[in-house]
């Protein structure tokens, strides 16, 4: 039988983390999560296992909260490359999760390389 869409996510996850673990070379995570209604991101040290940066539409002071559209998704991107950059943090690896690398995602990850993230 077919697996289910929630196992096939999980897989399409597991398999870009994985990559991801090969090509890390000491570089911190920029971790994508999509909701229906919000967008996070957070700048991640697996070294360390800690978070350094992260920004979403909950967030009152970029007052997009409840908003998920491509436009709430490109501020949460250049939010996230200045408090990167504010932390210290020139060069990510792009974590897109099992979310496909189109629309919302797309334009969060554009966002954050205008804002001075590489990679």
């Amino acid at each position: 039988m077919a697996n289910s869409k929630r196992e096939l996510f999980q897989k399409r996850r597991m398999r870009v983390r994985n990559k991801l673990r090969k090509l890390n070379n000491g570089r911190p995570r920029l971790s994508v999560h999509r909701s229906s209604k919000n967008i996070f991101v957070q700048v991640i040290d697996d070294a360390q296992g800690r978070t350094l940066a992260a920004a979403s539409t909950l967030e009152a002071d970029l007052g997009l909260k409840g908003k998920n559209n491509k436009e709430a998704a490109a501020k949460v991107g250049a939010e996230i490359a200045a408090r990167a950059k504010a932390a210290g943090v020139e060069e990510v690896l792009f974590d897109r999760g099992g979310f496909l690398f189109h629309g919302r995602v797309k334009a969060l990850a554009e966002a954050a390389r205008e804002g001075g993230l590489k990679f």
